[in-house]
């Protein structure tokens, strides 16, 4: 039998966990099954997705759905029923059930739950090639100590299905938490894996350095020390690997806070669910996190700048009105994550949200990824205007454009979702989200955003700064004003600075480093707030190297005045 396994991923990098444990568990219940994995994009072209999976005919095709590619695994189904009439269409993942309630009966079966703890008979079934419409518990199922629930990858993976791709790995399977509006609430406890058991997997995966490994686990630190000892684990490895956990702010104990201080910038990246900071709003989710522990906890993190943070806010939740979302914004704005993940409510079927969705007044699309249109604390034109808000915010702050100013405005006593929603009003005059947002064309925006501002200088500054900081070599017409001409002011230093300064050159390499490096004039406040030891004004030179820190800036030096 010819088995192809299908995953359509949002983009090449990722990869398919799931396709993996299917590919096992077909082999290891059907002898005679020859299978082979296919991972797409959703961006690839339909009609030679369609080609490629009906070629030589096979006897079967598994899918692999979710929220984000359904309707593209719907049209596939449809036609690839057309084009290979007999051939077996399986349908897995937590979108199984509405994709095979959008097709005609008898198109395709569906498989619910982990393909583990499916019974035998779905086998002995299709080696018969007669399918019935669903097998499996439900969706929501978790192994019990007795199921398997292993790593699913080969040594021959590695150089085949993986390579140059992002790993995928779950050390635990549930979620202590029951958020209403995700699938996990119906889930009942979390399955944890034996610590030795996940080293040995780790061990196999780290001995390809991969760049990217992902944890799937829904709250990686719902044992604490059992996080810390994973995260000890990991960074012994000899890899340059970037590790992804997803995270609850109120588990970190103040050992892992000293161990985390101790990790290179650009080897963890945190995803924090915070989600809200209303407390009505977190009462009807189910979500039991203290607002002011997150705080502290995404705070110190933030602190440390070796951590690369994604803070979750989500638009629509219940209870949720402008006002409060916009406090939320600001709560966790000033938390100082490196990324706002400001994403929209989706009303997910089977979800406890979406049973109750008439007691909080929800209208909301009737297909993938069913976003909400309003709500009873959010009319629609209300929720459009937060909408954009949040798009507003995801254009200027998830970047490495402005760290500076968005530094110093957390410093400040100011209203800053008054801020964005005036920087909003002049993004919608500029058309910002029909155009490219470049980092000049931001810029231009926001020197307009600041105009008439009392410490509108200061700013300038800033942004001035963080340009060069970009790696950026000529100033944007924004933001050149009257400031000296950068040849005027490296022909001075060139004259009046030392034949050698220890660190920055010696009279070999004097002309190259004259040469190569920015120098740019700044007044005493402004190097003061970007942390310059200066009672007055003072030039810095912006290096050819780069910092080692997260965002991998160019090192800057205060020159000798």
């Amino acid at each position: 039998m010819r088995a192809k396994l299908v995953a359509i991923n949002g983009r090449y990098t990722h990869s398919s966990l799931a396709l993996f444990h299917v590919r096992n568990e077909l082999e290891a219940h059907c002898p005679d099954v020859n299978t082979e994995i296919i991972q797409l994009t959703i961006r690839d072209p339909y009609y030679e997705v369609l080609l490629r999976l009906s070629e030589s005919q096979p006897e079967a095709i598994f899918f692999t759905s979710a929220v984000w590619n359904s309707d593209r695994v719907e049209e596939l189904i449809c036609d690839l029923h057309a084009l290979l009439p007999d051939c077996m269409l399986v349908v897995g993942g937590p979108q199984a059930n509405v994709v095979a309630a959008n097709l005609a009966q008898g198109i395709c079966t569906v498989v619910r739950g982990a393909i583990e703890a499916v019974d035998v008979q779905f086998y002995t079934d299709l080696q018969k090639n007669c399918l019935q419409n669903s097998y499996g518990r439900s969706f929501f199922h978790l192994p019990d100590k007795h199921e398997k629930f292993r790593s699913p990858y080969r040594e021959s993976d590695f150089d085949t299905h993986l390579q140059n791709r992002n790993i995928y790995y779950e050390s635990s399977r549930g979620c202590p938490f029951s958020c209403t509006y995700c699938l996990s609430s119906a889930e009942n406890g979390t399955v944890h894996k034996d610590l030795q058991q996940v080293q040995t997997e780790l061990d196999q995966i780290m001995a390809h350095a991969p760049r990217v490994l992902r944890f799937v686990d829904r709250t990686f630190n719902d044992l604490p020390e059992r996080a810390l000892a994973l995260w000890k684990l990991l960074l012994s490895y000899k890899a340059e690997t970037l590790f992804h956990f997803e995270i609850a702010p109120d588990r970190i104990s103040e050992e892992m806070f000293a161990f985390l201080a101790t990790v290179a910038p650009g080897r963890f990246q945190f995803e924090i669910g915070i989600q809200s900071t209303h407390p009505p709003t977190l009462a009807a989710i189910n979500r039991r996190i203290d607002p002011d522990v997150a705080r502290i906890t995404v705070s110190r993190l933030a602190a440390a700048d070796n951590i690369h943070l994604h803070a979750d806010l989500i638009l629509g939740l219940p209870h949720e009105t402008r006002r409060s979302y916009l406090q939320s914004f600001a709560d966790i704005f000033a938390m100082g994550s490196h990324y706002i993940q400001m994403g929209l409510l989706k009303i997910l079927p089977d979800t406890a949200i979406s049973i109750n969705a008439e007691e909080f007044g929800y209208t909301y699309c009737q297909k993938p990824p069913y976003s909400v249109l309003a709500s009873k604390c959010l009319d629609a034109d209300t929720l459009q205007e937060l909408y954009w808000f949040s798009e507003c915010v995801e254009k200027f702050c998830n970047n490495r454009y402005f760290p500076s100013l968005w530094s110093y405005l957390r410093r400040q006593d100011e209203d800053v979702s008054l801020f964005f929603s005036q920087l909003l009003r002049l993004a919608l005059e500029e058309r910002l989200f029909q155009l490219a947002p470049t980092q000049q064309f931001l810029c231009s925006i926001l020197v307009a955003a600041i105009s008439n501002r009392e410490d509108e200088g200061l700013i300038r500054e800033l942004l001035v700064y963080d340009w060069f900081r970009c790696g950026q070599k000529n100033l944007p017409d924004c933001l050149a004003g009257s400031r000296k001409d950068g040849r005027s002011l490296r022909d001075g230093l060139y004259q009046d600075l030392a034949e050698e300064i220890t660190g920055l050159y010696c009279k070999k390499n004097r002309n190259r480093f004259f040469k190569q490096t920015i120098f740019c004039q700044f007044s005493g406040q402004a190097l003061k707030t970007t942390g310059y030891a200066s009672d007055g004004g003072g030039c810095l030179a912006f290096l050819l190297e780069r910092e080692t820190s997260l965002m991998r800036l160019q090192k800057t030096v205060l020159l000798p005045s």
